[in-house]
């Protein structure tokens, strides 16, 4: 069995070594830049130890674990350029250091160098790597589309915001476990087990990462906290502190809201203040231990031994230590 920090080495050694040999070398560069600046690789690990829990080589499936590393931060790179992002992981951004047009058409290349990594496994797995992988793409644009619209609501429900954050992060995690799985010749329901784990997984995830916007540490978070506040971005704090505010808390937070010019870390303070009113904290953190038990519940469910889960489960509390 691999560890974790042996099968990213094995990922970043990897996508390191892919060649870009097309030409005009102008298209590509902005590729393999996208993919050079770093990053946990959790899907492609996710993916490798999926595959390590019933085979001993997850290398044999490494250029599918690229395709979806090449496809996660194809959705990034579109994803700066419609929030006009100037950093990712501290480095500037493809349509800044180059400029838009590139950043669309590199990243439209992106996308079919992810099918074109993906499609080469075995024949035999071909039909139900690529229908995986296609229903997940088209979610995760659903996603998104569903994040641009509740920009302009007010009444997003919370019902309505985790079925956003399913679609546009949980399914690429579930969609990782799945195909490793697939590729091992899994029994039909670990493979199915293994799906809802990394569904639940991407919940707690996503849930976890809104929850530090606010009350992380930013040396840990690795970024400003206090980013959603100023945007006004509808996460799982702010939708329920807009739902379960009494009249005189939500006068004051849609006041900040509305604001046009303020102060940032006025805003932070105010709004990070009436949170801690409405007990938003709490109500996060629940929802958070709540995922991540589930998706345990969901690897408990998976028919092999516990030794060899061991590696799996340790990365899953890797992956939520942030918060602890």
């Amino acid at each position: 069995m691999y560890s974790s920090e042996e099968i990213l080495k094995m990922v970043n050694e990897a996508l390191e070594a892919l060649p870009y040999d097309r030409r005009p070398a102008s298209l590509y560069e902005p590729v393999k830049y996208v993919l050079s600046l770093g990053g946990k690789r959790i899907r492609p690990v996710l993916m490798l130890l999926a595959y390590n829990l019933y085979k001993d080589h997850p290398a044999d499936i490494m250029m599918q674990a690229l395709a979806l590393e090449t496809y996660h931060n194809y959705t990034l790179l579109h994803d700066d350029l419609m929030d006009n992002a100037d950093l990712r992981r501290g480095r500037e951004t493809v349509h800044k250091r180059w400029d838009a047009n590139t950043a669309i058409l590199s990243g439209d290349s992106m996308l079919v160098l992810a099918y074109q990594r993906m499609q080469q496994c075995p024949e035999e797995k071909l039909q139900a790597v690529l229908d995986v992988f296609t229903e997940t793409a088209l979610e995760i644009g659903e996603g998104q589309q569903y994040d641009m619209d509740f920009e302009t609501r007010n009444d997003v429900t919370e019902d309505e915001y985790i079925e956003m954050i399913r679609l546009k992060t949980s399914v690429l995690l579930a969609c990782a476990v799945k195909i490793g799985a697939l590729l091992a010749d899994a029994p039909e329901e670990d493979v199915e087990n293994l799906y809802q784990f990394g569904q639940q997984l991407g919940l707690a995830f996503q849930l976890q990462d809104d929850l530090l916007d606010v009350y992380g540490d930013p040396k840990v978070f690795g970024k400003a906290i206090g980013g959603d506040i100023t945007s006004n971005k509808k996460t799982y704090m702010l939708i329920n502190a807009v739902n379960r505010a009494n009249a005189e808390q939500r006068e004051e937070l849609m006041r900040w809201i509305e604001a046009k010019d303020f102060n940032r870390e006025e805003k932070v303070h105010a709004v990070t203040a009436l949170y801690d009113q409405i007990g938003i904290r709490q109500l996060c953190e629940k929802k958070i231990n709540y995922y991540f038990a589930e998706c345990r519940k969901y690897l408990a469910r998976v028919g092999v031994s516990d030794e060899r889960k061991q590696q799996l489960l340790d990365y899953t509390d890797e992956m939520m230590e942030r918060r602890k």
